[in-house]
């Protein structure tokens, strides 16, 4: 084995197997809710929620697959799916490049409507409360220290926190 590797504690693993867990049944369940009762994908509800929380329902299409955590390849062709419904259209951005913004139609925001609560029970019922209220601001602290460690551009990672 080599011995520059930092193998990790039994703590260490429990909190591994315990967060790969997470990673690989709760977007499965999300999605399966979602395709049940609104016919989207979690990743298709999350390009229409993404937009709905805007003012004028309109996002360039690199913002939504950095919300989204998905890659402008798989965002165009889940835009697609949801432009044939009615539910959102794109638009080229004036000027040099090749810059996109996807624009939520009302049909849209109403299916993001008649969808989220369907979609709020459902991660209440998965996470918020299987959690007990005083650990809530420390699934917050993790998740947002894990994501911003996973966003890092170029592998370039955010420190670590010491407490």
């Amino acid at each position: 084995m080599p011995e520059d590797v930092r193998w990790l504690s039994a703590d260490e693993r429990d909190a591994w197997l315990a967060a790969a867990s997470l990673t690989v049944l709760l977007p499965g369940a999300l999605d399966a809710q979602l395709q049940a009762d609104a016919g989207l994908s979690f990743f298709e509800y999350m390009i229409l929620a993404v937009l709905s929380e805007q003012d004028d329902h309109t996002l360039r299409m690199s913002d939504i697959a950095a919300f989204a955590s998905g890659s402008l390849s798989r965002l165009s062709h889940a835009a697609t799916r949801l432009e044939k419904q009615g539910f959102l259209t794109r638009s080229k951005i004036p000027g040099p490049g090749r810059s996109t913004n996807a624009t939520l139609t009302e049909a849209g925001y109403a299916k993001v409507v008649a969808t989220a609560p369907g979609h709020v029970a459902e991660v209440r019922r998965l996470l918020i409360d299987a959690v007990a209220p005083a650990d809530l601001a420390a699934l917050t602290r993790i998740g947002r220290a894990l994501g911003a460690r996973l966003a890092a551009p170029d592998g370039k990672e955010p420190p670590c926190p010491t407490s």
